[in-house]
C-alpha cells in the first residue's frame, strides 16, 4: 500500500502536517504502508491541482485546498479558501467517506489534523507534541512579539526559514521522515537544515534593510515592492517589527518561477483589521486566511502582480 502524501509546499504547518498523518495512519490505519511526499504550490489564476499528482494506492492532501478527484481519499485543510474550483464544496459536504475534513477557525493545519485523528480514530497525538506546539505558533502567528519572529533563534524557526526558501523538492521529505520522530533541535542541528540555513540567514539580514530602505508607512499600511530586486519570499514579520504600529503589509515580488503579491495582518493588533484578506486575494486568484493571504502570478508577469498590488493598496488605504 503506497500512501501519497501531497502537502502544501515550502510550509513549516503543511511539512508538519505530513508528518503527523503518517504517523496516525503507520499507526491507526495501516502499519505496513509505505509514503511519498510531493508538495503543492498555488498556481497563478487559482488553477485546480493537477490530476497527475494523485498516483498513490491511497492519495491525502494535507494544509492545501480541495480537489474533486475521485481518487483524493483523505483531506485536511483550514484554510478559508479551501474551496477554489466551481462545485468544490459542495462535492465535499456530500463526501460518505469519513476521511475528509475541513474548519477554517483552525489556526494550525497540523493541530487540527492531530485533533481530528485523536477524536475520531482514537490516536495519540502526545509524542509530537513539540511538532503540534511550534505549528501552531508558526502558523497561528502566536509570537510574543515580532523581534522573536525576526530573530529566528528558535530550532523551529530555523528550519521554517528553510523550508520557506527551499527549492529542492526531496528536502522536505526527509524533513518530514525525521518531524515524526525526532526532536526539532536535532532536526535544525543536522547538515540537512544547517547546510542551507546559514546563506539564507545572511540573506535575511539583506531583506531586513531591504524592507527598511524600501517600505512606505501610510494609513495603517506598509507597503513595497521588492520585484526589480527579485524577491519573492521573505519573512513576514519584518515589517511589524520595523512598523509596530501597522495594521496591514503589502509588498509585491518576482522570481524565477512566479510574481507575487503578500497580504498580512498585524497579529499584535488584531482589533485593527478591517478586511477579509483571503476575500480580496481571491479576486485575483489567490487565497490563505482572513489575516494572511498571497497571490502568485506566471513568471514575468510583474505588471499584473504590480496593478494588483496598487488596487489592494488603495482599498488596504481607505
Amino acid at each position: 500500500m503506497n500512501v501519497q502524501v501531497l502537502f502544501h509546499d515550502s510550509c513549516f504547518d503543511g511539512a508538519a502536517s505530513a508528518a503527523v498523518f503518517t504517523r496516525f495512519y503507520r499507526e491507526r490505519v495501516r502499519p505496513d504502508a509505505t509514503f511519498t511526499y510531493r508538495g503543492l504550490s498555488h498556481q497563478a489564476g487559482g488553477a485546480p491541482i493537477d490530476a497527475a499528482v494523485f498516483s498513490g494506492d491511497e492519495n491525502v492532501i494535507v494544509d492545501f485546498r480541495y480537489s474533486q478527484d475521485p481518487r483524493l481519499t483523505w483531506w485536511f485543510d483550514h484554510h478559508v479558501s479551501a474551496f477554489q474550483q466551481p462545485g468544490d464544496e459542495a462535492h465535499f459536504r456530500a463526501d460518505t467517506s469519513g476521511h475528509k475534513f475541513h474548519d477554517a477557525h483552525r489556526k494550525s493545519c497540523t493541530c487540527y489534523l492531530a485533533d481530528v485523528a485523536r477524536e475520531r480514530f482514537g490516536w495519540d497525538p502526545s509524542p509530537m507534541a513539540e511538532l503540534l506546539h511550534w505549528a501552531e505558533i508558526i502558523d497561528g502567528a502566536l509570537f510574543p512579539n515580532p523581534e522573536m519572529a525576526v530573530a529566528l533563534e528558535e530550532p523551529a524557526l530555523r528550519i521554517m526559514t528553510v523550508l520557506e526558501a527551499n527549492k529542492d523538492p526531496a528536502l522536505i521529505p526527509q524533513v518530514i521522515a525525521r518531524m515524526q520522530t525526532e526532536s526539532l533541535a536535532s532536526i535544525a542541528a543536522s547538515p540537512l537544515i544547517a547546510g542551507p540555513l546559514a546563506p539564507l540567514l545572511e540573506r535575511h539580514r539583506g531583506h531586513i534593510d531591504l524592507v527598511r530602505s524600501k517600505a512606505r508607512y501610510d494609513k495603517g499600511v506598509v507597503s513595497f515592492d521588492l520585484a526589480d530586486e527579485g524577491v519573492d519570499s521573505l519573512n513576514k514579520f519584518i515589517a511589524y517589527a520595523l512598523y509596530p504600529e501597522a495594521r496591514y503589509t503589502l509588498w509585491v515580488g518576482q522570481g524565477p518561477s512566479r510574481a507575487k503579491v503578500s497580504l498580512g495582518s498585524n497579529p499584535w493588533r488584531p482589533q485593527e483589521r478591517r478586511h477579509d484578506l483571503a476575500a480580496i486575494a481571491s479576486r485575483y486568484g489567490g487565497g490563505g486566511h482572513p489575516v494572511v493571504s498571497a497571490i502568485s502570478f506566471k513568471a514575468g508577469d510583474i505588471a499584473r502582480a504590480r496593478s494588483a498590488y496598487l488596487e489592494i493598496l488603495s482599498e488596504l488605504s481607505g
